[in-house]
């Protein structure tokens, strides 16, 4: 119904945003990280979602596609509802959400409030491949398209590779980085280690 509210935000409350779209005021349920991004009086674009569930009607707000991109995701996870959601994305930036769920990182995702070690694990478990192929097409730096990773290697380097490209490095840079990091390390390390070797440069 709505794709985004343009307008300046009337009223700023934990976990709500209200914004002035020409005289109506459309009160969104949003995560700290958007919230952190408003200032009460500055015109704000919000991308929104609408979520209706048995009588219950909330509109959600998200400073940027990427963020709304991988709440829909989230709540596309077993046992993942709105709140849980917007709690997960509350606790880092999109970017580095999507590095957790890749690299396997339980611990990113049980920062969360309400979110448990098997939650955590049900959210990487079904969202890792998801996330490793849209990464490979999409860059979360300006949403367009980007040179696909995948040559790196076998699916660890390839995951490898999705997870650098969504902190924004281009492909010939991480497949450098990647030719210098030992085989035999774990997904985490050898994200760790990639990274290590293109900060030298």
């Amino acid at each position: 119904m709505f794709y985004y509210l343009n307008g300046p935000v009337a009223e700023l409350l934990p976990g709500v945003a209200v914004v002035d779209c020409s005289g109506v005021g459309y009160q969104l349920s949003v995560s700290a990280y958007t919230l952190g991004r408003l200032k009460k009086g500055e015109r704000a674009k919000l991308y929104t979602y609408l979520y209706l569930r048995e009588g219950v009607i909330e509109l959600y707000g998200f400073a940027g596609l990427n963020e709304k991109r991988l709440f829909e995701q989230l709540l596309n996870v077993s046992g993942v509802g709105p709140k849980a959601a917007l709690s997960i994305l509350s606790t880092a930036t999109p970017e580095q959400l999507t590095l957790s769920i890749l690299s396997g990182d339980e611990k990113a995702l049980t920062a969360a409030a309400g979110v448990g070690k098997k939650l955590a694990q049900r959210v990487i478990l079904e969202l890792k491949d998801k996330l490793a192929k849209e990464t490979e097409s999409l860059s979360f730096s300006g949403g367009g398209s980007a040179p696909a990773p995948a040559q790196a290697g076998g699916g660890k380097r390839r995951d490898a590779a999705a997870a650098l490209a969504v902190l924004g490095y281009g492909s010939a840079e991480i497949q450098a980085a990647l030719r210098q990091v030992d085989e035999s390390l774990s997904l985490e390390d050898t994200i760790k280690a990639a990274l290590r070797q293109m900060m030298k440069g």
